[in-house]
């Protein structure tokens, strides 16, 4: 067991090195699958915890009291809004449209990571160079990319949903300028930290769980805005 994760790190690595563009949109697929399907589990588990008939177990309510905090703290709008409904089935349409915005935007993420790395590259060293670079690297990526990607992200959600222009608008007076928000509380941060104190070879799993977790989030807010 101990042998398993070195031996998929290494694989992972040569077949980054042999085919990178197709590396990255199968992870980002990947990615999107999880996040998704968190963000599905966490919604059953909050409304079976809301019509829960019996005192619900200390695990349960810590789960519950969780979620309950999470919502409070990122938007006005509940991200997962209570009804009089049992929680819904597995929707495995959501989880394919949500994988396949993984896999459409991983050429672009991979392209303009490529371009920030040539035009800042980062030094090793702890000269302020180093640091200057960091800060124009996340800086751009934040103020260019991020605005960009989120409006791709909305606006392929609600098109593979079956929306038009109008519900397109809807969504982002609704949920755009929030999740905008929440990204720069996150992303610049994590970035700096990835980037600056995080070894190369960690660099990636490091990123790639904090991208589950703004995964789930988009999944959660971007369902919210359905409803």
């Amino acid at each position: 067991m101990t042998q398993i994760f070195p031996t998929l790190l290494r694989r992972y690595d040569a077949t980054f090195a042999a085919r990178p563009l197709l590396t990255m949109m199968v992870t980002n697929t990947l990615l999107g699958a999880i996040a998704d399907t968190t963000a599905q589990t966490v919604t059953s588990i909050r409304e079976r915890s809301l019509r829960q008939p019996l005192p619900p177990s200390p695990s349960s309510a810590a789960i519950s009291t969780a979620i309950h905090t999470l919502d409070n703290a990122i938007s006005e709008k509940p991200l997962i809004p209570q009804s009089t409904q049992l929680p819904p089935p597995f929707d495995w349409g959501r989880l394919a449209r949500f994988m396949s915005w993984g896999c459409i935007v991983a050429p672009f993420q991979f392209k303009w990571f490529q371009f920030l790395s040539g035009r800042y590259p980062i030094s090793a060293g702890k000269g302020g160079g180093g640091m200057g670079a960091l800060v124009k690297r996340v800086g751009l990526d934040q103020l260019a990319f991020a605005p960009v990607g989120l409006a791709g992200f909305f606006g392929w959600m609600t098109v593979s949903e079956g929306g038009g222009w109008g519900d397109i608008k809807r969504k982002f007076k609704e949920v755009y300028f929030d999740a905008l928000r929440s990204n720069y509380m996150l992303w610049p941060a994590v970035q700096m930290i990835n980037f600056r104190l995080i070894p190369l070879k960690f660099q990636l799993p490091f990123a790639s769980s904090w991208g589950i977790l703004w995964g789930t989030y988009l999944s959660l807010t971007n369902s919210a805005a359905e409803v």
